[in-house]
């Protein structure tokens, strides 16, 4: 199973997930999905305005992910010496390339 870490104790994804645009909503949701189910150490922090997914209670973050009106602006970190890979996601784009370069960032922090 896997265990949800909030470092802001005060909001949880349900109250973050009211302020996504509805039609954004489905994909924010399945990109969250996919974060958290790459692993039992993937944890998020839900923060104002966006969610990081990181790495066991180091934190060492591969993806901050931000709801936009009509996208999903993605930040994808494999090591903390290089910058930050920045993805614009759409309604209806295919994940497939999003989730191998997520999958890749987290297999590869440490």
């Amino acid at each position: 199973m896997v265990e949800l870490v909030s470092f802001d104790n005060t909001r949880n994804y349900e109250d973050f997930r009211k302020q996504i645009p509805l039609k954004i909503q489905p994909l924010f949701d399945s990109i969250r999905e996919y974060c958290l189910s790459l692993g039992e150490n993937a944890v998020e922090d839900i923060r104002m305005h966006r969610i990081v997914f990181g790495k066991s209670m180091t934190f060492r973050w591969f993806a901050d992910v931000a709801p936009q009106e009509n996208s999903v602006i993605i930040k994808i970190q494999r090591d903390r010496k290089e910058s930050p890979k920045t993805l614009q996601v759409d309604i209806d784009q295919d994940l497939t390339s999003l989730k191998k370069d997520l999958k890749d960032a987290f297999e590869t922090i440490r």
